[in-house]
């Protein structure tokens, strides 16, 4: 049996893959569909399949994960932050669809449908797919990541580009629940306080760690006794003029800001502001070395007695977005 002009314009659409409800009320009858299936047809889920024998690609996957969830199915979590853009949270197995309650929770295959109460997202249309909402995805990625650097660095993502704002991920974490809301709380509260990369957060939480040096500012503003903006650090310890920069190239946000960091002995040092470099590698190397050169560092800016004519403020920490 030949296809309809209107099947195989929605196949189109659909990169190829159609659900057996569709072809059932294209016309397509049982007999067809068994002949067909296996022949001419592979499936790909249950009910679902594409018009094709070879391996599906990455948009028929997606296409047909949305088309097993079912009417109102959306893709939610990593996979829609992936679809969004942030790399952070590359598509990976299983593929996320959330589907309206009373519809049931359920892994099928290589897909993972969750039933949610919580439909108040605005959904997106990407062509055949339907996408939630950035906050709600990078929140729900970030919970469905295992490993919390990994997670922190998804949220860092969106926020540092801009993508969302701090009040729209705190909505969906307090919509969650108390489910993974600590860890989800924590990480917000870093981002908060002006950690703008992965190892400027596992800086910040190793500083904290110290009982000998005071809480830092991270990415405060630094101006020096004209009013003249400074390079700003990635900590800052305002009692001794201390800044401490996480030095490398991948974790700036564009090359001019690399260029600032790589200059900070041009006008930090200047005015006097001792200045600790660490690396990215160093840190996750031995961080309790790392540590104590901070702690040593500080212990002999504080027995100078001088400090650099540097005046730091807080710097805003809540950049405007998209809202979800």
């Amino acid at each position: 049996m030949t296809l309809t002009d209107a099947t195989t314009a929605l196949a189109e659409v659909q990169h190829g893959v159609v659900s057996r409800r569709q072809l059932l009320e294209a016309g397509v009858t049982r007999e067809t569909l068994r002949w067909r299936v296996g022949r001419d047809w592979r499936l790909l889920l249950p009910g679902v399949y594409a018009l094709q024998t070879g391996l599906p690609s990455v948009w028929q996957r997606l296409v047909a994960a949305q088309l097993v969830g079912g009417e109102g199915a959306w893709l939610a979590g990593s996979t829609a932050a992936s679809l969004h853009g942030i790399t952070s949270a590359p598509i990976s197995m299983p593929i996320r669809v959330l589907v309206p309650a009373p519809r049931r929770s359920r892994r099928i295959s290589w897909v993972d449908v969750r039933s949610t109460t919580l439909l108040g997202e605005r959904v997106v249309e990407r062509g055949p797919l339907r996408l939630g909402c950035l906050a709600r995805a990078v929140v729900d990625a970030a919970h469905e990541t295992p490993d919390e650097r990994a997670a922190r660095g998804v949220v860092i993502e969106a926020v540092q580009r801009r993508l969302v704002r701090l009040d729209d991920l705190e909505h969906w974490v307090d919509a969650r629940g108390r489910r993974g809301s600590a860890r989800l709380r924590r990480i917000l509260a870093e981002v908060a306080e002006g950690a703008w990369s992965v190892p400027e957060s596992d800086l910040l939480a190793l500083v904290r760690t110290s009982r000998r040096l005071p809480p830092p500012m991270a990415n405060p503003i630094l101006t020096g006794p004209g009013g003249e903006t400074l390079t700003s650090p990635d900590l800052w310890f305002d009692d001794v003029g201390l800044a401490v920069m996480v030095q490398s190239r991948r974790f700036h946000a564009d090359r001019l800001d690399w260029e600032a960091t790589v200059e900070q002995g041009s006008d930090l040092s200047t005015m006097r502001v001792v200045v600790v470099g660490v690396t990215p590698t160093a840190l996750a190397r031995d961080p309790e070395a790392q540590l104590r050169r901070i702690e040593r560092a500080h212990e002999a800016a504080a027995r100078t007695g001088v400090r650099a004519p540097v005046t730091a403020s807080v710097r805003a920490t809540v950049p405007l977005g998209v809202t979800g």
